[in-house]
């Protein structure tokens, strides 16, 4: 497998191994070739990985693009998580006490080098930290309080802050770690069947309404659930169940990601599982996930600053502008000139580095094809809002257009093929996915995860059969992990 590391400046950068090929975070962002490229592995040494920076991106379009990356972007949330933390303090805690046993100052810091020290004393907990962070280069804080070491804070570091005398380390044990195989972590198993739905009280756009979420109530009763409504105040009581249903709508840097991945690492069933919401969040991994396989979308460009000039001359006018994660369409836009693409560019490059211009496709309506279990559950057309472009005007009190139900056998082959190919791309979760319909192709838009489920609306074919196909997933997956759990 060939192993390239991507580094802010390469020209600059003093890493000197054998088997990798160094390159610079913009090429690997902007040159094309890179996402053609099949059976690679990115380290990524970028100098900020912080959400939608350059480095954030480096790691989101590997995966992407299908290229094996160090540290992904569960990892990167992983770092900036307390809870996390505290869980690495009580997994690691005896391993931290025999390791800073002889230390006398009141902090110390260890330098991770793919999961090496330079001291031999710290061997073993700095394998155990890069076991949890797989990050190739890891600064880890420890303090001395009450008579013990304390695990502080986790970071990244990028090659430019590695200590020049430990470069040849460095550079060893990244040899080192180029030419071994890996292996994957044993995952944990439970077998209560409680289930947890996550909502926000009074939230004004819910992702499900009171009556659908009263219908997904009784449908997990009717099943054996014990099914508990919560909020992001029950963060720690996750551990009591068996299963989460987020139905809060979800963003990376947010609480809903913390509960799919606190969950995830508490061996529940999770829907939507971490992966599908950075995955589905953000629109440049869509765009770059779509292009590579080869899925019909609006002619789509990854802008930075530095190639906002071919919007006009490859996109005309008007276009589309789009934030990268906002929900619901609030971050679309339809740019009709030249000095509004300016207005908008300015202001979008503020919150992220990189944005997504397409080309503008009017239609009637947009299909939204509900897939769970990589099957179709529902689809609906969502009209334009009254003298709007989108299905959504934020800036009317007739927020929504109209709807329309359509049984699956009468949905064109087209849009149900395209749906389900989008989809599977993500996972095996449930996803909507947002279709427009030109003649005879299919255009996807966006692929959702935690789509809207309102009574009255998605489940208008179903009826209550929707609510029961969502739990009985949930009760199957516990089924299966228990049957696995008994066979190991």
């Amino acid at each position: 497998m060939q192993n390239i590391v991507v580094v802010d400046n390469a020209k600059k950068a003093k890493f000197d191994v054998v088997n990798a090929e160094i390159v610079s975070a913009k090429n690997y962002l902007l040159d094309s070739n890179y996402s053609k490229i099949n059976n690679i592995r990115i380290y990524n040494l970028c100098k900020s990985c912080k959400y939608q920076s350059t480095g954030y991106y480096v790691s989101l379009l590997a995966q992407a693009r299908g290229h094996k990356v160090l540290p992904n972007i569960t990892t990167l949330q992983d770092l900036n998580s307390r809870p996390i933390i505290k869980l690495c303090n009580e997994n690691l805690e005896a391993d931290i006490q025999r390791s800073l046993s002889k230390i006398k100052s009141e902090e110390f810091i260890l330098s991770v080098y793919f999961g090496h020290n330079i001291a031999k004393q710290h061997e073993t907990l700095s394998k155990k930290i890069f076991d949890l962070f797989r990050v190739p280069l890891l600064r880890i804080k420890f303090v001395y309080v009450d008579q013990k070491w304390v695990l502080r804070n986790i970071t990244m570091i990028s090659l430019n802050e590695v200590p020049e005398p430990h470069l040849p380390y460095l550079n060893e044990f990244a040899t080192q770690y180029f030419s071994k195989k890996r292996v994957c972590e044993p995952k944990k198993h439970h077998t209560i069947y409680d289930l947890a739905i996550l909502i926000k009280p009074n939230d004004e756009e819910p992702p499900s309404d009171k009556k659908a979420i009263q219908n997904f109530i009784t449908a997990g009763e009717s099943l054996g659930f014990c099914v508990d409504l919560i909020t992001k105040d029950d963060f720690n009581r996750l551990p009591e169940y068996d299963a989460l249903f987020i139905r809060e709508t979800t963003a990376v840097n947010h609480h809903t990601y913390r509960f799919a991945r606190r969950a995830l690492a508490e061996g529940l069933v999770v829907i939507d599982d971490p992966e599908s919401i950075i995955k589905c969040t953000n629109k440049v991994y869509l765009a770059e996930l779509l292009a590579r396989t080869r899925i019909s979308t609006p002619k789509t460009l990854v802008v930075c600053e530095d190639n906002q000039s071919l919007i006009e001359p490859l996109l005309g006018f008007p276009c589309v502008l789009k934030k990268p994660d906002d929900s619901c369409s609030r971050g679309v836009i339809k740019v009709e000139n030249k000095e509004m693409l300016k207005d908008v560019l300015n202001q979008y490059f503020k919150t992220s580095e990189l944005i997504i211009a397409q080309e503008f496709l009017p239609t009637e309506f947009d299909w939204r094809i509900g897939i769970l279990n990589k099957q179709p559950l529902f689809a609906i057309k969502y009209f334009m809002a009254k003298n709007h472009w989108q299905i959504y005007d934020w800036e009317s009190k007739e927020r929504y257009g109209d709807h329309e139900s359509v049984d699956i056998p009468n949905v064109p082959d087209v849009i149900i093929k395209t749906a389900l190919k989008a989809a599977n791309l993500i996972g095996n979760g449930f996803y909507g996915v947002d279709i427009k319909q030109i003649k005879d192709r299919a255009y996807v838009i966006e692929i959702n995860d935690n789509p809207s489920i309102d009574a009255g609306v998605e489940d208008a074919r179903l009826k209550n059969d929707l609510y029961l196909t969502i739990m009985k997933t949930f009760l199957t997956r516990l089924q299966e992990k228990k049957q696995t759990h008994h066979e190991s």
